[in-house]
């Protein structure tokens, strides 16, 4: 393997991503004769076939992604390296790639502007997307650090809590249960509910809320595929839903929407900072995750009024309570 070099691991990349060597060839200026050379050169290597070929282009063996996955690990490995190499200068420069899921959109730019605040030569991107697509990033090393409410079980990461969650469900403000207190889980699972697709983190929250009601969550409601569009049904009558309270703030301070007194409500669940345990730590991500726990929380919507009568207000908590964690060195 010590024949590899970086234009092979770069050749199969390109044909995984574009799928026909004559496509690979076109972005990475080459001839598709040579693209081929180089491909043949690898599998001579490990006396392994890395593609079928089949009329529809060329599909990954096992072997093919094994190599990929070295190879995304390569590229990233290099960028750390310079990263390093520029701190090691006294440099404070460096990049990291953000993914968050769908629901901490509505923190995570603020967030990212304090921290570029406090760090201009630090370049982010920010990459967003549902609980699945972020994990898929993450599997896949297109992101350093993924936020997200629950860490996943599909890969092995470290995860840090940086702040608190709250999980609420929501109606209109002529609902018939607005006024009502304490409403029990029995009473609230006759209701219409608006939901997000399976393997959202809210979906699944939901799910275990009302696993209890015989029969209920065989039909759970009709789904919706953004909180965005779930909020304007909501407002529109078509049914109630359970959501992060971080996504309603300014729809219930502006009265458009309501938080039922449910028992049991709010649920609260947590934020977590999440990367690769095989991912190098680069200064970047060390100086980010430091920045979440000391300050993640306070870039989380306050939402004090989780409960929609005074009294109600008066028991709530009224900020987002801070769970320490253990920092990355």
């Amino acid at each position: 393997m010590r024949n590899l070099t970086l234009k092979q691991f770069k050749t199969v990349q390109a044909i995984v991503s574009h799928g026909k060597i004559v496509n690979a060839a076109k972005v990475l200026g080459l001839s598709p004769p040579a693209v081929t050379i180089q491909l043949r050169q690898v599998e001579e290597e490990f006396q392994l076939a890395l593609f079928d070929r089949t009329s529809d282009g060329m599909r990954p063996t096992a072997a093919g992604l094994a190599f990929v996955e070295a190879a995304q690990a390569i590229e990233e490995r290099l960028r750390l390296l310079e990263d390093d190499m520029d701190a090691i200068k006294g440099v404070r420069t460096g990049s990291l790639r953000l993914g968050v899921v769908s629901t901490a959109k509505y923190f995570a730019p603020r967030l990212m502007a304090g921290f570029m605040k406090e760090h201009p030569d630090i370049d982010m991107r920010l990459a967003i997307g549902n609980r699945a697509e972020t994990i898929d990033r993450l599997k896949n090393h297109d992101i350093d650090i993924a936020l997200m409410g629950r860490p996943p079980k599909e890969v092995s990461v470290r995860a840090s809590v940086f702040g608190d969650h709250p999980l609420v469900i929501i109606a209109p403000p002529e609902h018939k249960l607005v006024s009502a207190r304490d409403i029990s889980k029995e009473r609230i699972a006759e209701e219409h509910f608006l939901i997000r697709e399976p393997g959202s983190g809210t979906r699944i929250s939901l799910e275990i809320f009302l696993s209890d009601v015989p029969g209920r969550i065989d039909d759970l409601g009709v789904e919706m595929g953004s909180n965005e569009t779930i909020k304007q049904a909501v407002m529109a009558g078509l049914g109630i839903a359970f959501i992060s309270a971080h996504t309603i703030a300014a729809e219930t301070e502006a009265g458009r929407l309501v938080i039922l007194d449910v028992a049991g409500m709010p649920i609260r669940r947590q934020w977590f900072s999440v990367m690769r345990t095989d991912h190098v730590i680069s200064p970047a991500m060390a100086t980010f995750n430091d920045f979440l726990m000391r300050k993640g929380a306070t870039y989380l919507p306050l939402f004090g009024k989780l409960y929609p009568h005074a009294e109600a207000d008066e028991a709530a908590p009224t900020r987002q309570a801070r769970t320490p964690a253990r920092r990355l060195k």
